[in-house]
């Protein structure tokens, strides 16, 4: 049995590692094309999404809360929230880096991913105090 746990924590960490990876990869593209700085800033962002996306690798079950009522409704109210959050999140990073890699301006799309990150981070934080 020690095997199969090893092996799922391993592909806990597969897409985290590829989103990191893959920003290292644009990250060097940008700055061997004499764009050092919006390397880094999506570098930067694929960072941040790579390390969210492990933090919900452990997350717990969010507990229902008083603002989704109770039962199968506030249930599907709370995974729809969170699903939209992801999807909307993801959009952000993928236009932030194909906007890069085109050559033109990312700096509504890293202040997007940047509130969306600290959004996060802030929720995370105070749900966690609540528990």
């Amino acid at each position: 049995m020690w095997i199969a746990s090893e092996r799922r924590s391993l592909s806990r960490w597969l897409v985290p590692g590829l989103v990191l990876a893959a920003g290292a990869v644009v990250g060097a593209v940008l700055a061997l094309d004499g764009r050092g700085r919006t390397g880094l800033v999506a570098l930067a962002v694929l960072a941040g999404y790579a390390a969210h996306l492990g933090y919900r690798r452990h997350e717990p079950a969010l507990p229902l809360s008083e603002a989704f009522g109770s039962g199968h409704r506030a249930r599907a109210h709370l995974r729809s929230a969170a699903m939209t959050g992801d999807v909307l999140t993801a959009a952000i990073v993928g236009t932030l880096v194909v906007q890069a890699l085109r050559g033109a301006d990312v700096t509504p799309f890293a202040w997007l991913a940047l509130i969306a990150g600290v959004t996060y981070a802030f929720s995370a934080l105070v749900a966690g105090r609540a528990l």
